[in-house]
């Protein structure tokens, strides 16, 4: 009997569920393969005892339309940054790759499914370079790996910042206000750029385009007569204004590696306070609502594509290789180039025209 083992790893993403029930699916039809599931990522199994569950299509019956992930994901510790206390109580990580990799031989693991963003693919690109039969599967709601054309959970993401643009175009219309949502997208604006173009929003903020906020409350004014008006700006929480830094928050996670954003809603409010834009604004932080809840039809369908082409991927050993979309057909890629560049907002990108089309104000 082979054994393949599935991780979900980063923040939690719509249609995790239906990757792992599709692999599953996959998996059933050989007669020699067994599926098991490491719980949070690969801290299944550096855990002492192992947190290691078989799944079988009983265990993934009707999972493919619920949100999160039934192995449960983390975005700390792991392989080689496993967090460490020591006598005194002071934290440091250590490297157990090493350790790791020993222990899935052990248990007899003949293909890991690493399912996660461009972080998790560092890691699985890392662990097959030490020699690891693994696989990646491409997860982020923030759409940002150029090897893909599309990433499940991203367009559900989309969906719901949309429906927040909507809710808002109402009270700030009652209210003569503006609006400033914020939505994720630490290095990319994707979803905020898709949300904008969706739901009308006056305004567009995104990481790739430092704004001018002067430009921002030139587009605002406009939008007022007489006291009167309203608009909606969407910003991305990695968005900056020209010459200032990313808006942050202290962390003091052990284990996180990643800067902790969150702000630039009230931050940019500031800004347009502190030039002279006298109507009333107030924020909207969508956060994590992005990332929870049900998947909508095409990530549902996007994610059971990736788990069987994952699954048939174990099946033909084809390891250090990450699936990908390019339409119409569903690709191994090497991990090495999956990570090589990120999937940026460029200037010349057709949903930039559009938006200035629209009239969108990008803050230039």
């Amino acid at each position: 009997m082979k054994r393949v083992l599935l991780a979900t790893g980063g923040g939690d993403c719509p249609g995790l569920n239906a990757v792992i029930r599709a692999i599953v699916h996959r998996a059933s039809q050989e007669n020699d393969w067994e599926v098991l599931g490491s719980m949070q990522a690969f801290n299944g199994i550096l855990r002492e005892p192992t947190e290691i569950v078989v799944l079988d299509n009983k265990k993934v019956a009707g999972i493919h339309f619920q949100g999160g992930t039934i192995l449960g994901t983390t975005n700390k510790g792991g392989p080689y940054a496993w967090p460490v206390k020591d006598n005194k109580g002071n934290w440091s990580t250590d490297d157990r790759s090493d350790e790791m990799i020993r222990k899935l031989r052990h248990m007899h693991v003949d293909a890991v499914i690493n399912i996660g963003g461009d972080g998790s693919q560092r890691i699985s690109e890392r662990l097959f370079r030490q020699g690891l039969n693994i696989i990646g599967v491409p997860k982020t709601i923030d759409n940002d790996l150029s090897s893909t054309d599309s990433t499940f959970g991203f367009q559900t993401a989309v969906e719901i910042a949309t429906e927040g643009v909507d809710k808002l175009v109402t009270t700030a219309a009652s209210h003569n206000r503006v609006f400033v949502m914020e939505v994720m997208g630490r290095d990319t604006g994707w979803i905020a750029l898709n949300a904008a173009v969706a739901g009308g929003a006056e305004v567009c903020l995104i990481p790739e385009i430092p704004y001018d906020v002067h430009k921002v409350k030139q587009a605002l004014d406009r939008r007022f007569t007489n006291g009167r008006g309203f608009a909606v700006i969407v910003v991305a929480e990695g968005a900056h204004a020209k010459g200032k830094g990313l808006v942050t928050k202290e962390n003091k996670e052990i284990a996180y590696e990643n800067i902790k954003l969150g702000g630039i809603s009230r931050e940019l409010i500031r800004q347009l306070e502190e030039i002279g834009f006298e109507h009333d604004m107030r924020e909207t932080i969508l956060g994590h609502l992005q990332r929870g809840g049900v998947p909508i039809a095409y990530d549902r369908v996007l994610s059971a594509q990736f788990g069987v082409k994952a699954m048939e991927m174990a099946i033909e050993g084809d390891f250090g290789k990450m699936v990908a979309y390019r339409h119409p057909d569903f690709v191994s890629v090497p991990l090495a180039e999956a990570i090589a560049k990120p999937n940026l907002v460029t200037m010349d990108n057709a949903l930039i025209r559009t938006a200035k089309g629209l009239g969108i104000c990008l803050g230039i």
